[in-house]
């Protein structure tokens, strides 16, 4: 007789994942960044060349989302609110560099590169994604400040 543990979950391999010291080993940071990088060195110069009317816009929010992680995962700890905060605003940044990003396809598709484009908005969705999960996370993870206790008195 089989087991049914040993059969369904052995032939998957569990590795945990890396503990998070810092907002630099989020996932999210290090993606969103990298789409940033990416974003500032092939797509930038297209769309200067192209007069791309939202150019402006675009690049800054191609930074707000990891300045917005960055400072939420250290905010967190002191304002829990604001923190969450500052991830909601990561998350409209990847809506937002979604917007941008298929906007400038549509004005120019032919003119740049639609592969980089299409690879950059899916990261930018899966950020998002992600952010929420993390969002989800720390709401799960956070125990509210007790109220200071006011000394009982005895009648």
């Amino acid at each position: 007789m089989n087991n049914y543990a040993k059969t369904k979950y052995n032939k998957y391999q569990f590795t945990p994942r890396k503990p998070v010291k810092t907002f630099r080993d989020l996932d999210i940071y290090q993606t969103t960044m990298n789409c940033a990088v990416v974003v500032t060195k092939s797509i930038r110069p297209k769309l200067v060349t192209l007069k791309y009317p939202f150019l402006e816009g675009l690049m800054d929010c191609t930074m707000t989302v990891p300045l917005s992680i960055g400072e939420a995962h250290s905010i967190r700890f002191g304002d829990f609110s604001k923190g969450l905060a500052l991830l909601e605003k990561a998350m409209s940044g990847c809506n937002k560099m979604i917007i941008y990003l298929e906007h400038s396809k549509g004005m120019y598709g032919d003119k740049l590169d639609a592969g980089i484009l299409d690879e950059i908005i899916a990261r930018y969705a899966e950020s998002r994604t992600k952010t929420f999960h993390l969002e989800q996370s720390w709401k799960k993870w956070h125990t509210a400040p007790r109220e200071p206790s006011t000394p009982k008195v005895r009648l």
